[in-house]
């Protein structure tokens, strides 16, 4: 919670100033866990889910004042992150395993999501806020994994 919650809301706290100034935007990074309970997740997916909140929760605090809150909810990016996680190995049957669940056929890459995090944060999405965006290559419309 220190990591996914406590630290999004006091950076929050200490740019809101300078973010009613300028009429900016935040886009917090979620994750498509924060509403697909995962094994071996719980803490994770419960953090993210509060990050979720927060989120919308803070778009209508700041809406009045011109101020954008967005998020990006990837879902399985391919990055390093897994190599301290797990052997080599598994992290190569976990992406591979990405083609047979997810509908793009594929895990995402790191420009997939900053493609996302970019355009919210720009002007193209001035009407923009409140939403969670899924970066998640149609992994929540799955139904493979439901009996």
């Amino acid at each position: 919670m220190a990591t996914n919650v406590r630290s999004v809301v006091k950076l929050t706290q200490l740019a809101v100033p300078h973010l009613i100034k300028s009429k900016g935007a935040i886009v917090n990074v979620s994750s498509v866990l924060a509403h697909a309970p995962c094994p071996m997740a719980l803490a994770y997916g419960m953090s993210k889910a509060a990050l979720d909140q927060f989120t919308r929760s803070i778009a209508l605090d700041l809406g009045p004042k011109q101020v954008r809150v967005n998020s990006v909810n990837p879902g399985l990016v391919v990055t390093n992150l897994f190599d301290d996680l797990m052997p080599k190995e598994k992290v190569e049957q976990l992406m591979e395993g990405a083609k047979s669940i997810y509908p793009l056929g594929r895990a995402g890459n790191p420009e997939d999501v900053a493609k996302s995090i970019a355009f919210l944060a720009s002007a193209d999405a001035c009407f923009t806020t409140g939403v969670l965006l899924q970066v998640d290559g149609g992994i929540q419309l799955n139904t493979k994994c439901v009996p």
